[in-house]
């Protein structure tokens, strides 16, 4: 069964499915819901699910699916290689985790070890699951250390290399309070030094470059390891802050 809101893509995936001969294809659903409604009335094999929906996310849907009883071998089916959507589709429950721009040699490949039983990432996803087991590795680091939402947020300017001034100023906060918020989470970390912090920062993939900063997003840049850590860059001074 195929879930997918684009016809084109169920056309060709039915085309390329059932010429293999391997596969027949017994449902179509453009939506979560409806193909929520179709798994329960058809009792699929396999279902390929797409990550976006009109009406939900595709996890979102494979959870219901799974809630509702469905049995089926599902493989999430996407355009997206970002470690956040794999992490979701797995954590959803998927059994594979394939991109459309896959060769359709290699994609029927993949379906049939979905469908046998194992589960399957698509090619290259390898460095998007590394990603994404060290983000989840550093959240439950940050949830076990106890930080509030403010601490994680000057942390992260810390791993930037910015003064307490600068994180006052970026914050809209005050210097004083920028200093308790540092003691505070240098302590709950068991570090001794802002040093320490953004050199754990950057071992926890925490570490995102400036412009993402300001713009609340970004992804870690280890090209700025010698910016942010002038330490470690022989012959320049150290300036430190506590």
């Amino acid at each position: 069964m195929v879930v997918d809101d684009h016809p084109l893509f169920r056309r060709g995936a039915r085309d390329l499915m059932e010429t293999s001969g391997a596969f027949r294809i017994v449902g179509e659903a453009g939506s979560g819901s409806e193909g929520l409604d179709l798994a329960l009335d058809l009792g699929p094999d396999l279902v390929l699910l797409d990550l976006r929906l009109p009406d939900m996310e595709g996890p979102a849907a494979l959870r219901r699916m799974r809630e509702a009883g469905v049995q089926a071998r599902v493989a999430i089916v996407t355009v997206s290689d970002a470690p956040d959507d794999l992490a979701a589709a797995l954590r959803a429950g998927a059994d594979g985790y394939l991109l459309k721009s896959t060769a359709p040699d290699c994609l029927l490949a993949q379906l049939r070890r979905i469908a046998a039983g194992h589960t399957v990432l698509g090619d290259g996803l390898g460095e998007s699951l590394a990603q994404a087991i060290r983000k989840d590795r550093r959240c439950e680091a940050l949830d076990r250390a106890g930080l509030t939402d403010r601490e994680k947020e000057i942390l992260d300017q810390i791993a930037l290399g910015l003064s307490n001034k600068e994180i006052a100023r970026q914050l809209g906060i005050a210097d004083s309070t920028v200093k308790v918020h540092v003691k505070h989470l240098l302590k709950k970390l068991n570090l001794h030094s802002r040093v320490e912090a953004a050199l754990w920062c950057i071992q926890h993939g925490r570490h995102r470059d400036p412009a993402a900063a300001r713009s609340g997003g970004g992804v870690p840049q280890r090209a700025r390891t010698a910016e942010v850590l002038p330490s470690l860059t022989p012959g320049r001074e150290v300036r430190r802050q506590r």
